[in-house]
């Protein structure tokens, strides 16, 4: 039975507490790469925990009498309840992501022109790019098997060559990483645990690593300076929620993370790779120690 304590401590500790402790430390997303990868596996490890639990408690609880069949039948439908919650936030989170990205292409494939038409400065070769009509500086992408890149007349305007060239990098930079599920990832998780639970911190802190993944993407392509001021420019435009976009509210710190680009992290990287590592051991070991 203390294997089983243990197992439940380590999904509180993982979904509760060390996500309010690892959204403080800004310093990880000098290591974007890695940073997401430990926040995957303190996720993946917290219901792996949660999981095996229930089936946990079905080696000591195996003997004849004293109520055992009971208790292990309460844990297993505890386990049972929180893997149909897990299903269930996937179901509801990926329904309507998608919901929204197709009816939100269909409005931008109306009232869009294709990117080839945009004043000529877009190469289009796969026509998934939509120019609309608005004043304001503004890009984003719409991520699926029909994805869309979706920029503004303002942002046409505003965008130097270098600068447009940054921003098509970063907004193609998501759709070809499918950052998409990464999030989705998160957001299911996220739903999933009890509302008590929940670390609306560590939610954005995933969304800014996914970004600054991006930028630095863009930077391969156009370079620092331009990517910096494409960030400025489009710093006030908004994007549906479904969406994601190369400017917004995170632009400046997403501007100080590209200088700390230039300056890279290995020896955090590899401390950081070998705590998800870690993480990721814990419940596994414990679960084969219950059956041992």
């Amino acid at each position: 039975m203390l294997v089983v304590a243990a197992l439940v401590l380590v999904a509180l500790v993982l979904a509760g507490a060390a996500p309010r402790v690892m959204a403080r430390r800004t310093g990880f997303r000098r290591s974007p790469r890695p940073a997401l990868v430990v926040w995957q596996c303190v996720s993946l490890a917290a219901v792996l925990a949660a999981l095996a639990a229930g089936p946990a408690v079905l080696p000591a609880t195996a003997g004849p009498g004293s109520g055992h069949s009971v208790v292990g039948g309460l844990a297993l439908a505890l386990s049972a309840a929180m893997l149909l919650r897990l299903l269930w936030s996937g179901h509801r989170v990926g329904t309507r992501l998608r919901a929204v990205r197709r009816e939100h292409r269909e409005l931008v494939d109306l009232l869009g022109l294709p990117g080839d038409a945009g004043a000529g400065r877009v190469t289009d070769r796969d026509g998934t790019v939509r120019v609309l009509a608005h004043p304001t500086p503004t890009a984003y992408c719409l991520p699926g098997l029909r994805h869309r890149v979706v920029l503004t007349r303002g942002a046409l305007e505003s965008l130097p060559p270098d600068q447009l060239a940054a921003v098509l990098a970063h907004e193609r930079a998501h759709l070809r990483a499918r950052h998409d599920l990464v999030l989705e990832f998160f957001a299911v998780l996220h739903r999933a645990v009890p509302p008590w639970l929940r670390c609306e911190a560590a939610l954005t802190e995933v969304r800014l690593l996914v970004e600054v993944l991006a930028d630095r993407a863009a930077v391969r392509v156009a370079g620092v300076t331009p990517v910096a001021r494409a960030l400025v420019t489009l710093a006030q435009g908004r994007h549906p929620e479904a969406a994601m976009a190369a400017g917004g509210g995170t632009a400046l710190a997403r501007m100080e993370l590209l200088a700390a680009a230039q300056r890279p992290a290995r020896g955090l990287s590899a401390l950081m790779y070998a705590f998800a590592a870690a993480v990721i051991a814990v419940p596994v070991a414990l679960v084969a120690l219950a059956f041992t």
